[in-house]
C-alpha cells in the first residue's frame, strides 16, 4: 500500500451509501488517505436522509454532489469499494477490491439511514487500520 493509499466507494446513485463512507473515511483518517466517491448511475443530489443522518454525527455532506464513475477514478485508487453495484466497476491488475453488502437509504426515512450510516462507520474504522493506522511515536 502507498504511503497515502486512494479509497474508491461506489453505488448505484452516489448519493447515499458511498458519500456516507467517503464521508466518514475522510472524518475519520483525515488527510492519511485520499477519498474518492462516484456512482455506475448517479442521482441528481445526496440522499436528504443521509445528509440528515451524518449531520446527527457532526458530519455536514450538504454541499456534496453524485459524481459519474470513471475507468480513471478505478485506475487511480488503490481501494475500491463497491456497494450494490454489481459488475458496473471495471477491474484492474493490482486494486483491492470489496463489496460491502449494506441495505440501500434510497427512499428511506432518517430512521432507516441510521443503522446504516453505523454500519459503514465499523466497516471504515476496520478499513482504516489495515490500509492507514495512525503511526505511534
Amino acid at each position: 500500500m502507498p504511503e497515502k493509499p486512494s479509497v474508491l466507494f461506489v453505488c448505484v446513485h452516489n448519493a447515499g451509501r458511498s458519500q456516507m463512507a467517503a464521508a466518514w473515511l475522510s472524518h475519520l483518517a483525515g488527510d492519511r488517505v485520499e477519498v474518492r466517491s462516484a456512482g455506475s448511475n448517479p442521482g441528481d443530489a445526496v440522499n436528504p436522509a443521509a445528509v440528515e443522518a451524518m449531520a446527527e454525527v457532526g458530519i455536514d455532506i450538504s454541499a456534496e454532489t453524485p459524481k459519474i464513475l470513471t475507468v480513471d477514478a478505478v485506475k487511480e485508487s488503490d481501494v475500491c469499494i463497491t456497494m450494490g453495484c454489481g459488475d458496473t466497476c471495471p477491474v484492474f491488475p493490482g486494486k483491492r477490491y470489496l463489496d460491502w453488502t449494506l441495505d440501500d437509504p434510497a427512499g428511506q426515512g432518517v430512521e432507516a439511514v441510521r443503522p446504516i450510516r453505523d454500519e459503514i462507520k465499523k466497516r471504515v474504522e476496520v478499513l482504516i487500520q489495515e490500509i492507514a493506522p495512525e503511526q505511534t511515536a
